[in-house]
């Protein structure tokens, strides 16, 4: 017996022996404790279990390797934790994965799969995915058709019983499923539940559609790694947030965490309320569908109709509003039945619950009875853009559509004498006029052409000069829902081509104080330069009293839309800043040096910095700029014009300019791009402007606090140093002092260039008060909640 009792503790200890040297595989036989674990080729992932703090539960998991909080990204157990240490990991009888006990009696099976014996075994990858393979049928199992709340690189999900979905943690202490899960919708879109209630629901835009690819009804995490010890993965929060986690052990930098799911304004499910349309560029996201009003004012609890239609006279009642290119509402019903989109709209028009339908790509029929809920204009081209027609009373349908017509015919026989004369003087006015160029049809124009003409070197290059006409049929009759945002020159409006191209469309206001010199002295400049780091302008419209600009498309709007916004800010890493800041060097090196004219922009400034789809800087609104001669330096002029805080001391106060005003306001960009924080934002604080915040700091040898908070992926400290200098340097007093931007651009591209020592900076004493302390400055808040800024001053 003693004998039997000596040979199973040699057996045991051979165990032992085994776990210690395990790599990244489990086989027959091998018991992994709670204090072993097993670990990816690699060194990325680790399998093992873990306990959370102030419990004695365990489960089983994997994890970063050596990452803070450990970060577990799936977990095999999480409704069946083992209730103490005792606990193994192995692969039993059956070829399966158990949890057990140390006596080896089953406890809970994490596969259930038919074949296996001493042919299985699991092993856990690279991507960290955990699979058990037999070596005569291949794998059996993953971890990856299981997952917990993360998605994973590489990852590609699907359930087939109720789609894909991710499922939050019960709390941070418990792994369990909890409230939220994510899945993926009839129609592509992502949709986050709060148990059984829709709580957020988007189609893939912007960074979402960046990362996450649909394939049928899988999707999947795909990401390019700058880093061989970086970890990536999307997480589903316990309080409901989809998140973008990043962390990079080689830097020793702290993780990063973005919020996926508050990138998409209008992603919160019935956002704006009922019968409702929320837009992600509009100032107010919210707004009453056609026909509608607000049930209460200056709210987003949704809207009613103007006017109602009774039920028994639906069909002579009531009509449908087209509205182009939305995406649709939530919760259709599908009609097979209807087999076209007459016999669609004929089943909507009858039915008096029936608000509206659609025509799908893929010719379905679909109908919405009752409130529509979370019709959507988003900013972006995406596939799930459809016509939808909403059904309204037909005297609201006329009021809209025809009754401007009625009114015209009602006077046009007490007018028609006078009509005659007018048309037959114009005829003959016409034809003794000079004849002017006529304007273009804007819509057939294509952007692939335009561009390759625009970049000829030789030879005179045209501005189209597009009619009236086409460019309002191209902005739906400049429609609120194309509406970008709004300048000193005025609104600027989207604009659909019919190849489907976007184009961007400034249209001067008639409040605006600028005008035809400003029109013109814009698309006299710009149509004659062309770099990768200005905006490009197609074309203009000069009709009656309009005044319009046409441009290339910018989907990511201007850099105050980004760097001013809390949460928007964050999407602007400092690999992202750093880009940009270079491509506005660029540019403006190309304007002061390399363009065939030289050109003195006068309003540098973030609003006037466009971002592209890859979030690249063009430098944007040539309406102040001003043309200097090859032997010009420097000019004066009485008439002051750009926007206060990014105006050089010599231009703001005896309007001489130069490349060195340029310069002083590249300075004051470099500042705000770093900090997040508005140059003129610190009124009622210690500091009266961030030039003199970011100069206190510098001579306290305090230069990187001025860094952007939100900033966590910095590589080097000595990098923001020296960005702090360049940009103290071009805000120098002294115009002779600051560097041009051919030696800015040097400065930029060479990290090891000693860099001088800046001057003091000017406007620093332009307050009479005591010298500002940096200990309170670095605690101050914004207090400026507005973007307006000056456009123009005049001078007395």
């Amino acid at each position: 017996m003693s004998s039997r009792i000596s040979l199973l503790f040699l057996f045991c200890l051979g165990l032992q022996f085994t776990n210690a040297t395990l790599n990244d595989t489990i086989r027959p036989g091998h018991l992994l404790s709670t204090s072993d674990s097993i670990q990816s080729a690699n060194g990325k992932y680790i399998l093992g279990f873990f306990s959370q703090e102030n419990s004695s539960k365990y489960h089983v998991g994997i994890w970063f390797y050596n990452a803070p909080d450990r970060n577990v990204v799936w977990v095999a157990n999480r409704e069946h934790p083992f209730p103490n240490s005792t606990a193994v990991l192995t692969i039993n009888a059956d070829g399966n994965l158990a949890i057990s006990d140390g006596r080896l009696l089953q406890y809970h099976l994490i596969t259930n799969v038919s074949s296996g014996g001493n042919n299985t075994y699991a092993r856990l990858l690279d991507t960290g995915n955990l699979i058990l393979t037999n070596t005569a049928s291949g794998d059996l199992w993953q971890s990856f058709d299981y997952p917990t709340d993360s998605l994973l690189p590489e990852m590609m999900i699907k359930d087939d019983k109720t789609g894909w979905s991710l499922t939050s943690w019960k709390s941070n202490e418990d792994p369990a499923p909890g409230l939220f899960s994510l899945h993926l919708g009839s129609r592509k879109e992502l949709i986050l539940m709060n148990g059984s209630e829709p709580y957020w629901t988007t189609p893939l835009i912007g960074q979402l559609a960046e990362m996450l690819h649909i394939n049928g009804d899988n999707i999947s995490y795909t990401t390019s790694n700058n880093y061989p010890s970086e970890f990536r993965r999307v997480s589903l929060s316990v309080d409901g947030e989809l998140r973008l986690q990043t962390i990079i052990l080689s830097n020793n930098l702290p993780y990063s965490t973005l919020n996926l799911s508050g990138s998409v304004r209008c992603g919160a499910y019935a956002f704006c309320g009922e019968f409702s349309i929320c837009s992600e560029t509009a100032a107010e996201p919210c707004d009453c569908l056609t026909a509608f009003k607000p049930i209460k004012p200056n709210t987003t609890q949704g809207c009613k109709r103007k006017t109602d239609f009774p039920c028994s006279d639906v069909v002579q009642k009531t009509g449908f509003l087209k509205m182009s290119e939305v995406f649709l509402p939530s919760n259709p019903q599908p009609l097979p039945y209807a087999g076209n989109v007459s016999e669609c709209e004929s089943v909507c028009l009858k039915n008096c619950s029936c608000t509206g339908y659609a025509y799908d790509r893929e010719h379905r029929c679909l109908v919405w009875e009752g409130p529509l809920l979370n019709l959507k204009q988003f900013s972006e081209d995406n596939s799930d853009k459809q016509d939808f027609y909403l059904k309204v009373a037909l005297a609201d349908l006329i009021s809209k559509d025809t009754g401007f017509k009625n009114l015209i015919w009602k006077i046009v026989f007490p007018t028609a004498s006078i009509a005659v004369v007018v048309t037959l003087g114009l005829c003959v006015y016409y034809v003794r006029r000079k004849p002017r160029r006529k304007g273009e049809d804007l819509l057939p124009l294509d952007l692939g052409m335009t561009l390759k003409a625009n970049n000829l070197d030789h030879g005179e290059v045209q501005m189209p000069l597009f009619s009236f006409a086409s460019v309002s049929a191209a902005t739906d009759n400049f429609s609120s829902v194309n509406k970008l945002g709004e300048g000193g020159f005025g609104p600027v409006y989207k604009g659909i081509l019919l190849q489907g191209d976007e184009v961007a469309i400034k249209r001067l206001s008639k409040r605006s104080r600028q005008g035809f010199e400003e029109l013109k002295n814009e698309s006299m400049l710009i149509v004659k330069l062309q770099h990768k780091n200005l905006v490009r302008l197609l074309g203009c419209c000069i009709e009656r009293d309009e005044k319009i600009l046409v441009y290339e498309y910018m989907p990511n709007k201007s850099l105050d839309f980004f760097l001013f916004d809390g949460e928007k800010r964050k999407i602007l890493g400092w690999r992202t800043r750093v880009r940009v800041i270079e491509g506005i060097a660029q540019g403006l090196l190309y304007l002061h040096q390399y363009s065939r004219l030289r050109i003195i922009h006068r309003d540098l400034k973030p609003s006037n910095i466009l971002l592209d789809i890859d979030m690249n800087p063009k430098i944007s609104d040539f309406g102040m700029a001003r043309i200097f001669g090859e032997n010009e330096s420097q000019a004066n002029t009485n008439r002051i014009v750009g926007t206060y805080g990014y105006m050089s001391p010599e231009y703001a106060l005896e309007g001489l300019f130069s490349i060195k005003s340029d310069v002083f306001s590249f300075g004051v960009l470099l500042l705000e791009i770093m900090s997040g924080r508005r140059n003129t934002g610190f009124y009622q604080t210690d500091c009266f402007h961030l030039i003199g915040y970011a100069w206190e700091l510098w001579t306290s040898d305090r230069g990187s606090d001025l860094v952007d908070p939100l900033l966590d992926d910095i590589s080097s400290i000595q990098m923001v140093l020296r960005y702090v200098n360049i940009a103290l340097l071009c805000l120098q007093e002294s115009a002779e002092d600051r560097p041009t931007m051919s030696d800015i651009v040097a400065m930029l591209n060479n990290e090891s260039g000693v860099l001088p020592y800046p001057k003091e900076p000017a406007f620093l004493n332009m307050r009479n008060t005591s010298k500002a302390n940096p200990a309170k400055c670095s605690k101050i808040e914004i207090c400026s909640a507005s973007s307006a800024t000056i456009s123009i001053m005049e001078g007395r």
